[in-house]
This record gives C-alpha cells, structure tokens and sequence, in this order.
C-alpha cells in the first residue's frame, strides 16, 4: 500500500483568508502559461510542495535551484473575495494519474480547510479535439470559449457577475473534476474557470491566448492590481509567426521535392 502524499509548506506562511488558484496540466499549456505568468506579475515567493510516491521522479530546476513538481507559491495582493487579503498558487507541470488523484485532492482540501482558506479558483482548458479529457457541451461555435463551474450557489453568482457563462453540461476530468466534486460535497467556496484553447494535453502549440482570456477574468479578482496581456498576446503573435515561417520553409520544400521528382520529358533509348 502506498503512503498518502505529504504536503509540506514553510511555517512562515500564514494562509488563512488566501485565496487558493490552483494549475494542473491542461489542453495547449494553458495552466502552465497562467502559473508562471501569476507568478512573474505577483512576485509570488516558492513556498513548499507535495511529496508522494505516485509522483515522477523528477524535480524542476529554475535558475539552478531544485523544486517539487507540484508546487506552492504565496503572496498578498488583496482580491475582492470576501475575506481574501492573500494569495496561494497551487502548480504543476506533471500529469497527476488516476490513482493519485483522490489521495492527493484530500490532502489539499484538508489543508485547505485547516488553514482556513477563503476560496479556491481552478484553472483548467479544454478542446473539442480532445478525445481523453473533458467533455464539454456547449452551443457557443467560437473557438474561443470561457466557461465556469461553481462548486457552491455563491461561487455560481461570483462566475455570473464575472460575466463567465456556466458550463451547461459536460463532463470534467482530471484534478480539475475531482477537486469540483469534493468541494461541493464539503460546500467550499470553489469555481473553476475553462478555456477553449489548441490540441491534446502534452501536443500541439502553446495557446497564450487562452491563457490570456483566463488573465483578464482573474484580474476581476485583484482590485488593486493590473494584470495586462499585451505580453501574453505578444506571445502567442510571436509563435504564430515561427509557425508561418516554419509551415513556408517545410511547403516551399515539398514543392521543390515535388518538382524534382517530376518525369523528364527527355527519352533516352
């Protein structure tokens, strides 16, 4: 049997009152461009992390330093969640497998609920490409689609006056679904915002602009803070543009290879 994760964040961080985002891996990097984004604009501070046997055995390196897969970081920008004076981000890059999922969701939610925490916003993406994840049901043909989950009816009035349209119907997978589920049978204070964005979990391009979506609904929650996406928009122009160039130079190729695998009209005999 293995041992249940184990959660470890520096003494010094005080939680009660925070508001807790959390970003699993997701369609087109979206949760990871929104994670390190927060973290660079909010000057959040790298504060613990989970260990666990059904993690990989991996760590992340930033600028030589060594840290968990699954990670949080801290900091204070007041929000206009009732109560919320702080801030938690809860990160990984590392798929979480089926079997580590309600181990590791009832070790967050516990801690959660004893650090007493005010709330809790899931970041997560979806696409109707996707075969493995999320189900998504919606009548909105535009590839650019937000939509929100609340676990409680006042986190259902939160998305409303955030102007996020509620998933009608679907289903939701992953860290994402489970944590939905339990924070409505434990009535926390917990919606998820999701974002249309590009291809498979782990395959296709960075999506920035759903990233970016995401961004500007978030920045609702910050009053006294500015969360702009012009260098997210920039980004996703910037790898636009490397694609162009890359699908130019890889079409201009197979038409020459085209051209010269063409029959000579010439006869020989």
């Amino acid at each position: 049997m293995s041992t249940p994760p184990i959660l470890k964040v520096s003494e010094s961080v005080d939680a009660e009152g925070a508001l807790v985002i959390t970003c699993f891996p997701s369609v087109g990097y979206v949760t990871s461009i929104v994670a390190h984004y927060l973290v660079e604009q909010l000057d959040l501070t790298f504060v613990g992390g989970v260990r666990a046997s059904g993690l990989p055995a991996v760590c992340l390196v930033k600028d030589g330093h060594p840290m968990p897969p699954l990670r949080f970081y801290a900091g204070e920008p007041v929000c206009n969640v009732d109560g919320c004076d702080k801030l938690i981000l809860i990160v990984s890059e590392i798929p979480i497998r089926n079997e580590m999922a309600l181990p590791l969701s009832e070790v967050l939610l516990d801690w959660s609920k004893n650090a007493k925490v005010a709330g809790g916003v899931l970041i997560d993406s979806f696409s109707h490409t996707d075969e493995h994840a999320h189900e998504i049901i919606d009548d909105d043909e535009s590839d650019e689609t937000l939509l929100g989950i609340g676990a409680t009816p006042a986190t259902r009035k939160r998305l409303e006056e955030m102007e996020i349209p509620l998933l009608k119907q679907g289903v939701i997978a992953g860290m994402t679904g489970l944590l939905l589920g339990e924070c409505r049978r434990r009535g926390l204070d917990t919606f998820a915002i999701l974002a249309e964005a590009n291809g498979p979990p782990g395959a296709g391009l960075p999506d920035a602009r759903a990233a970016a979506r995401i961004i500007e609904k978030l920045d609702l929650l910050f009053p006294n803070l500015s969360l702009p996406t012009d260098p997210l928009i920039e980004e996703a122009e910037r790898i636009e543009e490397q694609i162009r160039e890359m699908l130019e130079a890889h079409l201009g190729k197979l038409e020459e290879e085209a051209e010269s695998s063409q029959p000579s009209g010439m006869l020989y005999g």
